[in-house]
């Protein structure tokens, strides 16, 4: 007979990491850019006490465990108070995207069942699109004082200080089950309706903590740290919590996220470390090479959400000396899934081998576990060579989608639809969505890769490959490049400087030169977009 262990069961709860946070680094700092461009300052301590007084207020208003309250809103203060304060009095945090249509929005905030919904000012258009299709929503809060509240027609607002001023900071946070639900997010990335991950609080403590390992992000009490990736994408991928967990002093950049503006808050915060997707980094990047700026500061940047090109990878690395951490996961894996980081041997490999590494998604964290399989569903092996379907399971990864009613794995295991390569040593790396992955002539070609390759050329910006229809070889690549200079029209070059670089059945059969590619939300090109606008092209 197994004996069991005689230690305390105590659940893992956000309240509880709220709570570890003000007990332990209660003077750390928060500094938030907020919707109207000013600069914000207070501690973990304030903003525990501002949780409380919101758990309070959502009580006053009828709200009870289990309800949901919606959020659109940019990475504030505000909106990290919410986060605690909504999830922690035992209701459940869904947060919003905002970039989603309209009528998207109103089918999740109607999904969730939201009974009140906090909102920046700045969304007042979006939320005179959605209120009349959100009978269900109770209240509606603006993320503000009295000064900066927005006059909606037809849409009783309260504003979010006059709200929780009355209440004390003192809240008696639930003795909850670990594995109820603390917070809500939506795909975007799906066809049809978005569909719900419900993240329980055991999911998100045991994600967060992960993201603080040395291997994953090393955020410790040392760290200022500044999530780029929004508060609404994977809960800003755990950031908002693990920086309690780990005492790191926490910059939020509001809705300003160009380059100049994400500089000037990285230098003047002496921010160490940032996390986001790879656009916003070719942003960052162009500012500082257009201005000839350094970072005096920045030594780490997490990166996910798309593949980040080895040409962007190596002037991190190289010329700004900035660390970067490639990694994967997606919102039915909480966060981080997978992450590259070089072992002390593998840091003194020349340049271009450990771009290389770097370029690959990673090793599975502790808690997650990774295989790829056949279009069979058969186990392939782990020879860095078969591609199949990646598929993962763990203690983070979401068993059945919100109010679903069909199964969500598949013998236990989560099918993420991408494939992948995994080497004997564990190494992941995506060769390319399922969806977008190139069949031609009975061979596969990697949208991915011929990204990367194509955005190593000196005049391309950003790049995006699609496969399209061919009446001879069933598909075909097409290559549509955002140029650095508007005047670069020479598509010779560009397939000639592919050429060196990838097998010749691979180069694209036309290059077409746009102003801009369609991105969504998380900051990943439509690819199904150029799909419908191009899709004829080579049966013309």
């Amino acid at each position: 007979m197994q004996s069991l262990g005689k230690m305390m069961a105590r659940p893992l709860l956000v309240s509880a990491i709220l709570e570890h946070g003000a007990n332990q680094f209660g003077m750390q700092q928060v500094v938030s850019r907020e919707t109207h461009g000013s600069i914000h300052n207070y501690t973990f301590r304030d903003m525990a006490n501002r949780a409380k007084q919101l758990a309070n207020a959502l009580h006053s208003l009828g709200l009870k465990p289990g309800n949901v309250v919606g959020s659109i809103a940019w990475n504030n203060y505000r909106h990290l108070e919410s986060y605690y304060g909504v999830s922690g009095a035992g209701m459940v945090m869904h947060t919003c995207n905002p970039r989603l249509h309209p009528n998207q929005l109103a089918f999740i905030i109607n999904h969730a069942e939201d009974e009140a919904v906090l909102f920046d000012s700045s969304f007042a258009p979006l939320i005179k699109a959605v209120a009349p299709l959100c009978s269900l929503v109770k209240h509606w809060i603006c993320l503000s004082d009295k000064t900066h509240v927005p006059t909606v027609e037809g849409v009783d607002i309260k504003n979010y200080e006059d709200l929780i001023a009355p209440f004390p900071a003192l809240f008696d946070w639930p003795d909850l089950d670990e594995n109820s639900g603390a917070a809500l997010c939506y795909t975007s990335g799906t066809t049809g309706n978005p569909k719900g991950v419900m993240y329980s609080h055991r999911a998100i403590a045991l994600s967060a903590l992960s993201a603080c390992l040395p291997n994953v992000l090393n955020i410790s009490s040392q760290e200022t740290v500044l999530p780029v990736v929004p508060m609404f994408h994977i809960n800003a991928w755990c950031l908002p919590y693990a920086c309690l967990i780990a005492g790191a002093k926490l910059v939020l950049p509001g809705p300003r996220l160009d380059g100049a503006s994400l500089y000037e808050l990285m230098e003047s915060e002496k921010v160490t470390l940032s996390a986001g997707v790879p656009t916003i980094w070719m942003g960052l990047i162009e500012h500082l090479e257009k201005n000839q700026l350094a970072f005096t500061t920045m030594r780490r940047t997490g990166v996910g959400g798309s593949a980040m090109p080895k040409a962007l990878i190596a002037k991190f690395n190289d010329v700004y000396k900035v660390d970067v951490r490639h990694g994967w996961g997606m919102t039915e894996t909480t966060a981080v899934a997978t992450i590259s980081n070089l072992s002390a041997d593998e840091m003194h490999l020349p340049n271009a081998v450990r771009h290389d590494m770097v370029a690959k998604q990673g090793k599975s964290v502790f808690g997650i576990e990774l295989k790829i399989v056949d279009e069979d569903g058969n186990s392939l092996p782990r020879d860095g060579q078969s591609q199949g379907e990646l598929m993962v399971r763990g203690q983070w990864i979401v068993e059945n989608y919100h109010k679903a009613e069909t199964q969500a794995l598949v013998d236990g295991w989560f099918p993420t639809g991408d494939i992948a390569t995994i080497s004997p040593d564990g190494v992941m790396q995506i060769r390319d969505r399922t969806k977008d992955v190139i069949k031609s002539g009975g061979e596969w070609i990697s949208s991915i890769e011929l990204e990367n390759a194509a955005a190593a050329h000196p005049q391309v910006a950003m790049a995006a490959v699609i496969g399209i229809k061919h009446p001879k070889w069933d598909e075909r690549p097409l290559l549509l490049i955002v140029r650095k200079q508007p005047d670069f029209t020479d598509k010779q070059d560009l397939l000639a400087f592919l050429e060196q670089r990838v097998a010749k059945w691979w180069i694209p059969d036309d290059v077409i030169f746009v102003d801009s590619l369609p991105v969504g939300g998380t900051g990943k090109v439509q690819k199904n977009e150029l799909r419908l606008k191009y899709g004829g092209l080579f049966s013309a």
